[in-house]
């Protein structure tokens, strides 16, 4: 007998018949004799529907009013999927975050996990049931209602596994794997076999919507067997592993993954003195937007041209913060671009491949792409382009990568 830990996303519990499926699933998987916890999203577009409200009242809603608010959408879906696997003779019962007590920070609406109490879990897996946990959620140490952001059911399945030391957790959503690059942007996408944790890092948090990154530190940080699977498709999925491919011929890049929420802020003529980046990005951080891509330049007038990216979303609150910190160093100008996007290659291949950037840069430069900004780590390089020519760059970065090609059989192992 094994655990498993079950997600299903807001589509596959989208309908009450889609709920019955799922609960036809899970009921199956308890009949093999498996231990079985679920992890659930809201139906879909509840959430979206809740934020709408909220809108309705709020420009910008309060943010631990918001989390009252769409943490409801979940709570929903675990009571509808705990009554069917009961009425299937299948003994279930239903938890939301603060029940099972799944403690977080005090970050409304991107809050992180510090620890799950399985108590209340163990003693009903002990006596047979189901545990379906309402996913996205859970409360701080001040017992405030928390949520995990945008794919959190995600991190709850993937912390739920590792704290129950579990021995998988399935992510099961509307794709049936990982692949080489969305399929809406490349119709020769391929599914992959295998990905590493570190890869699989990467993607997610370079424009990947297929998992949310923090459940995939999760997974790596405490090796947790992690596979994604469609929720109405047999199929083996994608299984995201510690192990490397050591093949001779794997190939240099596993994936593209890209961008378009991104926006582009600088801030031009700062005084070249020591600590000028903190003083540009502090304000920044303290107020919990995140930076992605910095590209700092001194001029030959001895002064700083700074520039970063962030969340789209966040940009209106990141220029205000920039104009003030402008006005106060007494910088010459600060200027932004919404329309940008982010387009990634990655692969633990690249480490021992040589010319991957050069062959990158070519690819853009061959289809009139300018690159406005770049950074690179050991497994990935990511470039900013103009939004318009994101699905341009996608594809030809796909093909002169040859990523529409088949692995080899000796490679799939």
């Amino acid at each position: 007998m094994s655990l498993i830990v079950q997600k299903f996303g807001g589509t596959s519990v989208g309908t009450i018949e889609r709920i019955e499926s799922v609960a036809d699933k899970v009921a199956e998987f308890r009949r093999q004799g498996h231990d079985m916890v679920v992890a659930v999203s809201a139906m879909s577009g509840e959430t979206n529907r809740l934020i709408g409200l909220a809108h309705e009242i709020e420009e910008q809603p309060t943010p631990r009013e918001l989390d009252v608010l769409v943490s409801t959408g979940e709570q929903v879906t675990i009571a509808l999927l705990s009554m069917a696997l009961n009425k299937r003779g299948v003994p279930a019962r239903s938890y939301t975050g603060s029940q099972v007590k799944i403690v977080t920070d005090s970050a409304h609406n991107k809050a992180r996990i510090k620890q799950i109490d399985d108590v209340n879990i163990r003693q009903d897996l002990d006596q047979g049931r189901v545990v379906v946990v309402a996913g996205f959620q859970g409360t701080d140490e001040d017992g405030n209602i928390t949520t995990l952001g945008r794919g959190g059911s995600d991190t709850t399945a993937v912390a739920l596994a590792a704290a129950l030391k579990a021995d998988e957790c399935q992510i099961y959503t509307d794709v049936d794997g990982v692949y080489t690059t969305d399929p809406r942007v490349v119709d020769s996408a391929r599914r992959l076999d295998r990905i590493t944790f570190e890869e699989m890092l990467e993607m997610a948090s370079l424009g990947s919507k297929v998992l949310q990154i923090r459940a995939v530190e999760f997974a790596g940080k405490y090796n947790v067997p992690l596979r994604v699977l469609h929720s109405f498709q047999d199929g083996p999925g994608t299984l995201i592993s510690l192990e490397e491919n050591t093949s001779m011929e794997t190939p240099a890049i596993s994936g593209i993954a890209f961008n378009r929420d991104e926006a582009k802020l600088s801030i031009l003529g700062v005084p070249d003195i020591p600590g000028v980046a903190y003083k540009v990005l502090g304000p920044i951080s303290e107020s919990n937007i995140e930076v992605d891509v910095i590209v700092q330049n001194v001029g030959e007038d001895k002064t700083n041209d700074i520039t970063f990216t962030v969340h789209r979303n966040d940009l209106p609150r990141a220029e205000a913060i920039l104009r003030a910190t402008a006005e106060e160093l007494g910088a010459r100008e600060v200027v932004t671009d919404a329309k940008i996007a982010k387009v990634s290659i990655v692969g633990v291949g690249m480490r021992s491949h040589a010319g991957i950037a050069s062959k990158m840069f070519k690819a853009l430069a061959d289809v009139a792409i300018n690159i406005e900004l770049i950074t690179t780590s050991e497994i990935k390089i990511s470039v900013v382009i103009d939004e318009k020519f994101l699905e341009l760059g996608v594809r030809a970065l796909h093909s002169v990568f040859d990523l529409d090609k088949p692995v080899p059989e000796e490679d799939q192992s």
